[in-house]
C-alpha cells in the first residue's frame, strides 16, 4: 500500500504529524513542499499539508489539490487549501494560541466519530475569513469560525487545529478518518 504524504509546509509540528501516523502503524513519507506535483501523484494515497509559518513559504503545494488525492490541510495547510480554491485568510482577531473549545456543525467523514464539542489544541495567528465555494463549515470556535471545512466530493480536508499534538482530545481519530478516506 502507497503512503501517506505528509507535506513539510516548514512548521514546527509537521515531524509530530509523521510520528503521530507511524505510531498508528500509518505507513507515511515527509516531502518537501517543493516536490513536483507529478512525482506526488505517483508516489502515495493521500497528501497531508502541514503547518508553517505563512502562505509564502507554501511552495508548490497548492498544486497538490488538483491530483485527484485525498488531502487534510492542517492549520496552514487549510489556509493553503482555501486560497487556492478561492477563498480568504486572514490575520484572526485574538489568533489561537492554547486549548480552545470547538463546535462541530456537521459530523462529516473527517469528522465521524467525534461528539459535538471537542477541545483542541490551537496554534495560529492567521484563519480563513472566507469558505471557498463548494466547501461546507465543519466547525468553530469562540475565537475562530472556520475551524475545520470540506469539499466532501473533491476529499478536501482542512482543520484549524493542532490533531497531532496530545493536548487535542483524541486528535488519532481525525488521522484514523483520513486514512479510512484514503483507502476507499
Amino acid at each position: 500500500m502507497l503512503p501517506l504524504y505528509v507535506v513539510n509546509n516548514h512548521g514546527q509540528f509537521n515531524h509530530l504529524i509523521q510520528r503521530t501516523l507511524r505510531d498508528m502503524d500509518i505507513r507515511t513519507t515527509m516531502i518537501s513542499n517543493n516536490m513536483p506535483p507529478d512525482e506526488v501523484a505517483r508516489g502515495c494515497r493521500g497528501i497531508i499539508l502541514g503547518g508553517g509559518p505563512a502562505l509564502d513559504r507554501a511552495g508548490v503545494a497548492p498544486g497538490y489539490l488538483d491530483l485527484g488525492l485525498p488531502v487534510l490541510g492542517i492549520c496552514l495547510g487549510q489556509h493553503i487549501m482555501a486560497m487556492a480554491r478561492g477563498g480568504a485568510v486572514r490575520r484572526g482577531a485574538s489568533g489561537g494560541f492554547g486549548a480552545v473549545e470547538v463546535d462541530i456543525l456537521e459530523h462529516d467523514d473527517i469528522l465521524q466519530g467525534y461528539p459535538d464539542r471537542i477541545r483542541v489544541w490551537a496554534s495560529h495567528a492567521d484563519e480563513v475569513s472566507v469558505v471557498p465555494e463548494g466547501f461546507v463549515r465543519l466547525a468553530e470556535s469562540a475565537i475562530c469560525g472556520v475551524e475545520a471545512m470540506a469539499s466532501p466530493g473533491e476529499r478536501l480536508y482542512g482543520v484549524q487545529w493542532h490533531p497531532e499534538v496530545s493536548h487535542t482530545v483524541n486528535g488519532r481519530l481525525l488521522f484514523e478518518n483520513f486514512d479510512r478516506i484514503c483507502s476507499e
